[in-house]
């Protein structure tokens, strides 16, 4: 479903999941290089009709709120992005962003990833 999002469409939704809800000025203050308040307007109102928002009035002003929770958009979007960069493959995507110098894996986070493997495996042979 995320994969029917421009650029600035994409840039709204990150705004409006980091501030939970936001109005087309909240919007205009927070995105980088805004385009013109209107514009926003208009791509608020695309983002309706495709679904990923929904929207109250409150005094003069609407209130657009996503209607999925970012886990569940952001598991979308990790699925798209290893199909398109690294044709599926799980393996390769965590080979690239471990030979990458700056990413950096605390010993905890890696102790919870080797975690999660050995459940995800456990799961699997039940």
């Amino acid at each position: 479903m995320e994969s029917n999002l421009s650029r600035r469409e994409r840039q709204i939704m990150d705004i409006i999941y980091e501030m939970n809800e936001a109005s087309a000025s909240e919007v205009v203050q927070a995105i980088e290089d805004p385009p013109s308040r209107t514009a926003i307007r208009t791509i608020l109102g695309i983002l309706v009709d495709k679904g990923f928002l929904v929207f109250r009035k409150m005094g003069r002003e609407y209130i657009y709120k996503p209607t999925s929770p970012r886990k569940i958009a952001g598991q979308s979007a990790f699925r798209r992005a290893i199909k398109t960069f690294f044709d599926g493959s799980l393996e390769e995507a965590l080979e690239a962003h471990f030979a990458d110098p700056k990413s950096e894996i605390a010993e905890e986070e890696m102790k919870r990833l080797m975690k999660l493997i050995k459940n995800k495996r456990n799961k699997e042979k039940s």
